[in-house]
Parts: structure tokens; C-alpha cells; sequence
């Protein structure tokens, strides 16, 4: 929800925001420029009568003097029927330099408070004031979230260039966008008349005046009396006119003078409201503060920075999304279809389904599982596909879906389907669907089919599960799927390492390059590559030992005796290539912050494991429990983490070997160091887990029987997304 607040804004406003950015940094140069030309601080003790004095000796017409902020001193005279406007040097009286503002700045000043649009522009930007508002503060709270907490926001930054680029601008730029949002939103509602400025309460202007000739400018007591570091402003009276008196504007308040005998007719000081209106207008401009000014002018520039990354995060996201043709809006639909994908590859099956029921004449709206509304107005039927994430767990764009359906206002008549998809080797296939057809169930909602499964993206089954909701539909209905290829790109080995022969497990880490010109795509330790073996459409998936920064794709991988891609790879020769494509898996990877993490593997699960020790550049307490067969053969990694150990980027290593007098395996060196990692568990350790799904489940019970003191256990580390796993 906060990641929507956050992208739907600032995707229709990107632009208006962008102009009135780069507008605001133009200007924030005004105050840089205003102190340049300002005069030495030791004549700011002058007062305005004898800064009068010698003005006079230059411009006999003088009709304004006034002081900006910034301490420049302009001087408004007529001369040959001609206004002129000049910049002088307040001790001499002398001409610096004229004063009219630049068609640039000008020009500048025009559209950042208007877009050159007048009233209705103003309102614009009153919105757009607003909108950076939201912008500011979601992104502030998004940014938090991704270090782990505002402790933590001065940490490095990981992950693909454009969210890394968005974050970085983001936290250098967020707090001078917030002022200037807050301001701005402030000075809006005064245009509007929304809010007070305190311009209303003017002095009275004089009844009684003396009305005889005027007297020297510098001689009138009034103005003596005020310094010209005081001055705002002082407007003098019609010289054709003796009734006519000076009108002073000064830091402190307003008021009138006589001309004639230089006494004070009237004056009011500013009030709270007014004082509130020039400080927040100097907050804003800069005015006065010129390094303010250049403060807020870099977090201005922040904006493109974050509008064209962001755009380009919205763009990938989307993209990654199928597109789905004559979807209809979800409270017009009679039929819903909510999907729980992790790799895409189900939203290719529901598309199939989506394009079938339309075909066939029904409403259907199709939208991911974290999308489930509270209510549907005229849905009949909800239909579910979703895969499985890990061992059983929902997949990212269902995670919320449970929690959704509890609070939810689904009416009980609306009948209800869901098909799994999963890989029926793993001990809890299709777990997940099992688990949302049961809170169906328990909502008293109608099942239409009893829940049924996919196995291995089998187009058969799949076709054979249509065939039957045709038939409880009343209508005969043909799902014949083909599967989207990927888009790949195409790698060449760079390099092998060997392992495991001796012990009869051969194990090869290897590194790819990218083939001819082209750059590696975006990715992370912790993600996962697809990889296309000839002759088979379905992807292999190994988890990634290191991140784009690395120059390389790494990947530990060991040779199956009938594994159509492991032996693909391992028989693949030096300079050969292969046709790949990421797959994000960011819930696998050490949560942002200082709190230690503990890392567990066994055999090829050490990749991901040994690649978020390398980026550990932080030094954060890292702690590795692995385990192998025999130390001689198939140590992987083993001076790499050597290094790492020296280094400090990995705290301790605790090595199992199950090939040797000694057998032990990774879960044997959990118990032992039971006090230890309790420890660390209960100061706020997170867990990651990799490898074999036997490997997982042992370590799974011996952690539950390490935590029993605590009255802990790996489900509720889980719930508290402290225990993450990849196995496979």
C-alpha cells in the first residue's frame, strides 16, 4: 500500500514536478548571487536617513530604496521620463550594477509559481506542492524499510543501479524536498486565502498631516532612527504632492512618515501571523540564507534523478507483468481470476484461462492475490492459481493474501476453484494452494471444483482441469497453454573450478561473462538465473553467488546422474555459452541494519551464502554453519572464505564434514554451538538457510530443539521474517 501511495503520485505528476525542480534549483542560485553583490557587513550599521543623503547626491527623483534579504541595496529614480531600477554600493551611493532581473530568472520565477498559466497554474502548483508532500514522506518511510530502520539510513546501498540511484538521490534529497514541500504548500494556501500572512494588518494611514515643504530627506528623525540593516523597504511621497508621506516597511513593521517634519504618524509591528509568513517565505527562497538556498537547490535536483529512476523501477515492474487484453474492472466482472506467481510463469496459465472465459462470453477481471478487494459487487465465481514459494510458503505477490481473505467481505454465494502449481517432488507441493483452499472453505464460501494441482507445468493437466470447470460452467471449455519463452541473454564460461570427484559429487563453481558486447543483466547474491538446456523449454534455476558489481555470473553447481542441465553445464567448455535470465528473489538476502545474521548450507547451498559474505563490505556480524563431504575434495570456497575471515566480512566459520572419522553434519554443529546461537537469535539474529530440502528440514528441527529455552521455534522466526530459506 505504501509503495502505491508512493509511485501512482509521482508517476502522473513526474513531469510538473520535474519543471518546478529545475525551476527551484534556477532560482536557488538568486540568493547565492544576491549575497555576491551585497554590500561589507560593517555598513549595514548606516542608517537610512544617511544612506538617503548620499543616494540623493546622485538621483535627485528617487521614488523607492529598497533592501533585499540578501543585503543588496536598489535604488528606483526617474530620469528622462524613465524609471530606472540600480544596484548601489550604500557607502559611496555609486551605481554596482543595474537590477532588473534577468529574462532568465524572470522567466524562471514565472513558471515555478505559475507554469505561465496564470491562476489555474497556481492551483497546479498548489497540487504539485502537495503531491511532493506525499512523495517526500512515503519515500522517506520506503527508505527506512529497505536499510532496516532509521538507524540505519547512512548505510551503503544494494540492489540494481536504478534502485540504488533512486535511494541514494532520494536519502540525500528528501529532507530539503520536505521543507520546500511544506512551504510551498504554506505560501499556496496564502495565495488562496486559505491561511493568513498578516498583510491585513496595515498601520492606518494618517488623516493629519503637516502638509508644508518637505524637509531634508536626511534630516528627518524618523529615518535616522532606523538602521539600514532594518530596512525592507522605504517608498518615497509624490513630490508634487505635500499631503503625500513616506511609507517605511522594515523587519519589525510598517508605518508612515511625515515629510515635512520626519515624525512618525503612525506604525504597527508585525504580528505572530506575519513574522510565521517571512519566516516560512525565507525557508522557502532561501532569501537571506544563501546556503540555504544552495541546500534546497541540490535537493531539487535530486527530483529528474528520482522521477527518471523511478519511472524506470514502474517500467521493469510492469513489464515483468503479462499483459492482459479486455480485462475488466473488478467490480464489473462476474468472474474473478487472482494469481500467486513467483517467477511469472503462472500468469502465463492464468492468461491462457483469462482469454478463454472471455472468449466464451463472461466479464472476467484478472489481478494478482495481494490485490483481493474487500468486496466484489457482482462476481460469481473466484477462480485461484498459485504456485508455491520455497517449502510450502505463499510467493511474493500473495503473501498478503491470507490476512486479506480474514478481514474481507466476500459473499458467501460466490463460488470458488483453486488450482495448484508446484514440482510434486517437494514434500509439501503445492502447499500454499492447499492452505487458501481451506480459508475459502472456512469463509463458507461455495467451491465449484474440489482443489487440484499442476505438476511441473504440465500443459495436460492443466488443459484436463479446464476441461472440468467447463463442465461445471455449463460450458466447454479448451485451455490449450503454450508456455512464453523467456527473454535471455546470452553468456560465455570465463571460468571452472572443480570439486568433489574423489568423493563421487562433482561440484563446479563457474563464471560467465557476457557474450560479445553485451553487459550483464541486473542482479543480486541470493537471486536466482534461469537456464535454457538445449533441447527442453523449461528453465533450470540456481541461486546466484554473486551480484552484478562482481563483473561476473557465479553459480555452484553439482552434476546429477540424470540432470538434463547439470550435465549440461558441466560438460560446458571454456568460452562456450548459454542463454539465461534472472529471476529476483528478494526475500532471500540479509535484511538491511547491524543485527548479526547466521548462515546455513550444505553442498551448493554455500553460493548465495558466499556471496552475500563478499558484499559484506559493512562488516556486519556474519556467521557461517556449512556442510560438505570431505575437506580435501569439496571445500568450496574454502580461501575465499579464508580471506573473508581475515578480513573481518565473515565472523566465524563452523565447517561439517560427513566423509570423515570425524562425521558431522551441519545440523551437528548447531546443536553444539546451541548456547551461541541463542545468543544471537535472541538479540535479533536473522537466519538464511540454503540448500537440500533433507538439509533444510534437519536444520529445522535442530534449531526448534536449540530455541526450546527461549520458547522460540523456526515457525515463529519465520512469521517474524527472521528465518528465510532456499531449498531446492
Amino acid at each position: 500500500m505504501l509503495r502505491q501511495i508512493h509511485s501512482l503520485p509521482g508517476l502522473v505528476a513526474a513531469l510538473l514536478v520535474m519543471v518546478l525542480a529545475l525551476t527551484g534549483v534556477v532560482l536557488s542560485v538568486e540568493p547565492v548571487v544576491g549575497r555576491l553583490q551585497a554590500s561589507p557587513q560593517t555598513e549595514q550599521s548606516l542608517s537610512i536617513a544617511e544612506l538617503a543623503a548620499r543616494v540623493d547626491q546622485f538621483y535627485p527623483g528617487v521614488e523607492q530604496l529598497e533592501r533585499t534579504p540578501s543585503g543588496v541595496v536598489i535604488v528606483s529614480y526617474r530620469q528622462d521620463g524613465q524609471t530606472r531600477v540600480v544596484r548601489i554600493d550604500p557607502q559611496s551611493g555609486k551605481v554596482t550594477g543595474d537590477a532588473e532581473p534577468s529574462t532568465l530568472m524572470q522567466g524562471a520565477k514565472d513558471l515555478h509559481r505559475s507554469l505561465l498559466a496564470g491562476t489555474p497554474g497556481r492551483v497546479i502548483v498548489g497540487l504539485m506542492a502537495g503531491v511532493m508532500l506525499v512523495l517526500s514522506i512515503s519515500g522517506m518511510f520506503l527508505l527506512a524499510k529497505r536499510v532496516g530502520g532509521w538507524r540505519y539510513l547512512a548505510r551503503p546501498m544494494h540492489g540494481p543501479w536504478t534502485q540504488r540511484w533512486h535511494a541514494e538521490a532520494g536519502r540525500l534529497a528528501i529532507p530539503g524536498l520536505l521543507l520546500s514541500s511544506l512551504t510551498g504548500l504554506y505560501l499556496s494556501a496564502v495565495t488562496f486565502g486559505l491561511l493568513p500572512d498578516g498583510m491585513q494588518n496595515e498601520p492606518e494611514f494618517p488623516t493629519q498631516v503637516t502638509g508644508g515643504p518637505a524637509a531634508p530627506v536626511a534630516s528627518l528623525p524618523a529615518l535616522q532612527a532606523v538602521q539600514l540593516s532594518d530596512l525592507r523597504e522605504l517608498v518615497y511621497p509624490d513630490p508634487e504632492d505635500p499631503t503625500d508621506v513616506y511609507s517605511l516597511h522594515t523587519a519589525n513593521g510598517d508605518g508612515y512618515i511625515d515629510q515635512a517634519t520626519g515624525q512618525l504618524l503612525s506604525f504597527r509591528e508585525h504580528d505572530r501571523v506575519r513574522r510565521l509568513y517571512d519566516v516560512v517565505y525565507q525557508l522557502h527562497t532561501g532569501a537571506g540564507l544563501w546556503w540555504l538556498g544552495l541546500l534546497l537547490g541540490a535537493s531539487a535536483l535530486g527530483v529528474p534523478v528520482m522521477s527518471i529512476t523511478g519511472g524506470l523501477i514502474w517500467w521493469k515492474r510492469r513489464r515483468a507483468m503479462p499483459r492482459i487484453a479486455s480485462n475488466s474492472a473488478s467490480q464489473t466482472a462476474d468472474t474473478l481470476i487472482l494469481v500467486g506467481s513467483e517467477s511469472n510463469t503462472t500468469w502465463g496459465f492464468a492468461k491462457t484461462l483469462h482469454e478463454a472465459l472471455v472468449q466464451a462470453g463472461w466479464c472476467v477481471h484478472i489481478a494478482p492475490m495481494n490485490s483481493l478487494a474487500n468486496e466484489y459487487r457482482r462476481a460469481e465465481r473466484l477462480l485461484i492459481l498459485t504456485s508455491t514459494y520455497g517449502d510450502g510458503a505463499a510467493p511474493a505477490c500473495a503473501k498478503h493474501f491470507l490476512e486479506k481473505l480474514a478481514s474481507s467481505r466476500l459473499n458467501p454465494h460466490q463460488a470458488f476453484a483453486v488450482l495448484g502449481f508446484g514440482d510434486r517432488s517437494f514434500p509439501r507441493f503445492c502447499q500454499f494452494a492447499k492452505d487458501v483452499d481451506e480459508a475459502l472453505l472456512a469463509r463458507g464460501l461455495r467451491p465449484l471444483l474440489a482443489m487440484d494441482t499442476v505438476d511441473r507445468q504440465s500443459i495436460q493437466e492443466f488443459a484436463r482441469w479446464g476441461k472440468a470447470l467447463g463442465d461445471k460452467l455449463g460450458h466447454e471449455l479448451t485451455l490449450v497453454h503454450a508456455p512464453d519463452r523467456h527473454p535471455t541473454d546470452s553468456l560465455q564460461l570465463m571460468q571452472r573450478e572443480a570439486y568433489g570427484e574423489q568423493v563421487q559429487a562433482p561440484t563446479c563453481i563457474l563464471r560467465f561473462k557476457p557474450a560479445a558486447a553485451s553487459k550483464l543483466p541486473e542482479f543480486d547474491a541470493g537471486d536466482l538465473v534461469g537456464i535454457l538446456p538445449p533441447g527442453s523449454s523449461v528453465p533450470r534455476f540456481y541461486s546466484l553467488a554473486s551480484s552484478t558489481a562482481d563483473g561476473v555470473l557465479e553459480i555452484c553447481v553439482r552434476k546429477q546422474q540424470a540432470g538434463l542441465c547439470s550435465n549440461y553445464l558441466h560438460d560446458l567448455p571454456l568460452g562456450g555459452t548459454i542463454e539465461a535470465f534472472i529471476q529476483p528473489n528478494p526475500d532471500f538476502r540479509p535484511a538491511p541494519g547491524r543485527p548479526a545474521t547466521i548462515l546455513i548450507g550444505a553442498g551448493t547451498g554455500i553460493g548465495p551464502l558466499a556471496g552475500f559474505i563478499r558484499n559484506n563490505t559493512a562488516r556486519r556480524p556474519m556467521h557461517l554453519y556449512w556442510g560438505g563431504r570431505n575437506p580435501d575434495s569439496d571445500f568450496l570456497y574454502e580461501s575465499e572464505l579464508g580471506r573473508y575471515l581475515a578480513d573481518q566480512r565473515l565472523t566465524r566459520l563452523q565447517a561439517a564434514f560427513s566423509r570423515v572419522s570425524e562425521r558431522r553434519y551441519v545440523q551437528d554443529r548447531i546443536i553444539e554451538d546451541a548456547n551461541d546461537m541463542r545468543r544471537l537469535i535472541d538479540r535479533g539474529a536473522q537466519v538464511l538457510v540454503c540448500g537440500s530440502r533433507d538439509m533444510a528440514k534437519n536444520v529445522m528441527q535442530a534449531l526448534d530443539e536449540v530455541l526450546a529455552p527461549l520458547n522460540l521455534n523456526v515457525l515463529k522466526l519465520k512469521a517474524e521474517g527472521r528465518y528465510r530459506e532456499d531449498v531446492y
